[in-house]
């Protein structure tokens, strides 16, 4: 409990979320550039630009208060939520980014907030003809004085100052507001009337987007509120949509009150308008030491709760970092080395360059939070149950709208915003070998997805078009470990154009010992997987015997989404004692109509990968189709580059000239790469000479064959069938299941 208080700091409610939130979105941007906008693209126009900013950061806040509802939020504010949401190494990487972009943030403001000096400074020297001391004299000095009041003050001080500034804010917006038009207002509003050669709507965007990204602003002191999962959505809503509002009203009084050239002419505009002009260069050392004081108070907070989780590489940097001071664990250490970056950025006088790349940098801060709530609503994890929600699709509008926008802004400094993000991660990725970044999340979205489309396939599953079928197996062996041959076949047949299910059959009744050879198993089927780079699924199953085996898994349904249609048995020449139980699993396919394959295998594995030969005869007709086509497949992996497919088709002398008649016609109608020359009519003369005799004469160096077989013959037999053929290496015994056609007119 002591932990959870030092934690929790000073225990702020939602006004300060508020104002630190409204300080930086009413920040230098209002005073010296929203005129700009509205000479340049017109009112029209820069409502859009309004329009267009206020879609990423309502989306934006949106997301950070569902995020907020669901977690509990604890020191570091965005980069808390986007940690938790995301694993170490993309929060992390995200956090640093941001972190920067905050602190540079603080010396940008400083900058801006000595420019609300320079009409004083000007009037005094021509009152008293004293020599003002140069600019950066006051930017550095003025940046020490705030840096040195909230080292030795801390939030408390912060906080109270921002109640100042913001009521000196609200009177000089009131003023503005009272004020009356110019000489140069025009007679009525124009709603696109705008300077000549005006700068483009791009141009005026980037300069102008800033000014609304200070809604997440008060986010950073979560560490510090009583209640961050209220107060931080009722705050960082409420900044966002008062800003809205504001710069809407700001729009209209400009373009009421001053012709488009006296907008463009003066950057201090306002004072021309408002009631009283002096107001507005207060107004703006109001806003730009708020937004000042606001990043200050962030910036430090985020690289504490970075150091807290040890992100950075030195260990003893994380440690000292992440120390606070007193009951409220003020970020003392962090406030110094954020004082140290901030006035060495001030000392370079400009920061317009800078100033664009932490534009990028906030952008993919809020891109990122977005795509956080996106992916939370898609990927359904149950742990996830926010109090407050969004909707998916504005959270998704709000990411592509961020990384958009950034290429549009400037392709080259979002191209160096992503290669800075990489080379982040890549340095928190080698301290952190076992972390994990996108995986659980990715895999709820991936679970999602799979989800629905086997759902719509199975509502629009009509009865299938014979000109496309594919296969869908399912392969079970007890040898799996010892015999790849099974492995690499299914293999072949799922790499392009089908799915395949591999199924290692366990024998014996479900127990603690039998599960635990099942998980051992599965474990190293999926290695296998992975090493082999193949496409299929693998999993086991436990049953009493292998027939109740095939009699389960035939009844499972398809993986894939798509029903499966086919099955796969194997057994090896030398050991044809599982024959038998081919025979029943055959039965039971059969039963569901299945495409019953029976492979043969043995010592030669295949051979070379280069030829195959099918063989066919008159009873085979049934079978010929999908014989042809798992050749075909077969063919179109890597691993068979260049092989060659033969058709043999043997006949009897009396019936020849018919059946190699009707064999020409299957083969012309066909889509396959089997052309005539490679189709051989054989005369068979059965009295004679038996079937495996002129098999084995024409395929003993065959790397694979594949003939059909009768299962009501082979039931006769039990089995013997698929034992002769002996000088024949691998082979493929195919009874067809289902009609299959190859050809259009079939």
């Amino acid at each position: 409990m002591k932990d959870s208080q030092h934690v929790r700091g000073h225990g702020f409610g939602t006004a300060p979320v508020f104002l630190a939130g409204i300080s930086t979105i009413l920040g230098a941007v209002l005073f010296l550039r929203f005129g700009y906008a509205v000479a340049h693209v017109g009112p029209a126009f820069a409502f859009g630009i309004i329009l267009i900013g206020h879609i990423i950061t309502i989306a934006t806040a949106l997301a950070i208060a569902e995020i907020a509802t669901n977690l509990r939020v604890e020191g570091g504010g965005e980069y808390y939520m986007i940690s938790r949401s995301f694993g170490s190494l993309v929060g992390g990487t995200i956090g640093i980014s941001l972190y920067l972009s905050q602190a540079i943030s603080v010396a940008f403001y400083m900058i801006a907030f000595s420019e609300a000096f320079v009409p004083l400074l000007t009037w005094i020297q021509a009152q008293t003809s004293l020599t003002m001391p140069p600019i950066w004299i006051v930017r550095l000095v003025s940046t020490l004085l705030l840096l040195l009041l909230i080292i030795f003050k801390g939030a408390d001080m912060g906080v109270s100052a921002l109640w100042i500034v913001v009521s000196i804010l609200g009177i000089s917006l009131i003023m503005f507001f009272l004020g009356r038009p110019t000489d140069t207002a025009p007679s009525a509003i124009h709603w696109f009337s705008h300077i000549k050669n005006p700068d483009g709507l791009f141009t005026v965007f980037a300069i102008i987007f800033p000014a609304f990204t200070g809604m997440t602003a008060g986010v950073g002191l979560s560490g510090d509120l009583k209640n961050p999962s209220r107060s931080i959505p009722l705050g960082t809503i409420t900044a966002t949509v008062t800003g809205m509002i504001i710069y809407i009203f700001i729009v209209l009084k400009f373009a009421s009150c001053m012709s488009p050239e006296s907008l463009a002419e003066d950057q201090f505009a306002m004072s021309k308008i408002a009631l009283w002009g002096p107001i507005i260069p207060i107004g703006l050392a109001a806003a730009t030491i708020s937004s000042a004081i606001g990043s200050i108070l962030i910036a430090p907070r985020t690289m504490q709760a970075l150091a807290r989780d040890q992100i950075f590489p030195s260990s003893l940097f994380n440690r000292i970092v992440s120390k606070g001071r007193g009951p409220a664990n003020e970020p003392v250490y962090a406030t110094l080395v954020t004082s140290i970056i901030v006035i060495f950025f001030v000392s370079m006088g400009s920061v317009n360059l800078v100033a664009k790349v932490i534009s990028m940098f906030f952008m993919i801060t809020y891109g990122s939070l977005c795509l956080v709530s996106f992916l939370e609503h898609f990927a359904g994890n149950p742990s996830y149950r926010p109090t407050f929600r969004s909707r998916w699709w504005l959270s998704l509008i709000g990411a592509i709208a961020c990384f958009v926008m950034m290429v549009q802004m400037s392709a080259i400094y979002a191209i160096l915003a992503f290669i800075t993000m990489g080379l982040i991660y890549i340095m928190i990725k080698k301290g952190r070998a076992s972390a994990y970044g996108l995986t659980g999340m990715i895999k709820g979205v991936l679970f999602q997805l799979t989800r629905q489309l086997q759902i719509i396939i199975q509502r629009r599953q009509k009865s299938e078009n014979l000109d496309t079928w594919r296969p869908s197996f399912i392969a079970i062996s007890s040898a799996s470990l010892s015999r790849l041959a099974p492995f690499d076949l299914l293999r072949w047949f799922s790499h392009y154009y089908g799915f395949g299910t591999f199924i290692h059959y366990i024998k014996g009744f479900l127990n603690e010992e039998t599960q635990a050879e099942s998980k051992r198993t599965l474990e190293h089927l999926i290695e296998l997987g992975a090493s082999s780079r193949a496409g299929i699924y693998v999993d086991t199953i436990i049953s009493p015997s292998f027939k109740t085996a095939v009699a389960q898994i035939v009844q499972i349904p398809g993986i894939s989404g798509m029903e499966n249609n086919s099955i796969l048995f194997e057994f090896n020449e030398q050991h044809s004692e599982a024959i038998q139980d081919i025979v029943d699993g055959c039965q039971f396919a059969s039963i569901v109509d299945f495409n019953i394959c029976v492979l043969r295998s043995s010592e030669r594995h295949f051979g070379y990968n280069k030829s195959i030969h099918v063989w066919l005869t008159p009873g085979d007709y049934r079978n010929a189709n999908l014989m042809i086509l798992l050749a075909y497949i077969i063919m179109g992996h890597p691993e068979w580059k260049g092989c060659h497919i033969e058709l043999f088709g043997a006949f009897e002398n009396k019936d020849i000239d018919r059946q190699v008649q009707r064999l020409s016609n299957l083969i012309d109608k066909g889509r396959i790469p089997i052309s005539q020359k490679n189709v051989q009519k054989i005369p068979w003369d059965k009295e004679s000479q038996t079937y495996e005799a002129l098999v084995s004469s024409y395929s003993k160096n065959a790397d694979l064959v594949i003939m059909g077989f009768s299962l009501d013959k082979l039931t006769q037999e039990q089995g013997a069938f698929f034992k002769r053929f002996e000088s024949i290496h691998d082979v493929l015994f195919v009874r067809a299941g289902e009609r299959i056609s190859i050809g259009e007119n079939e």
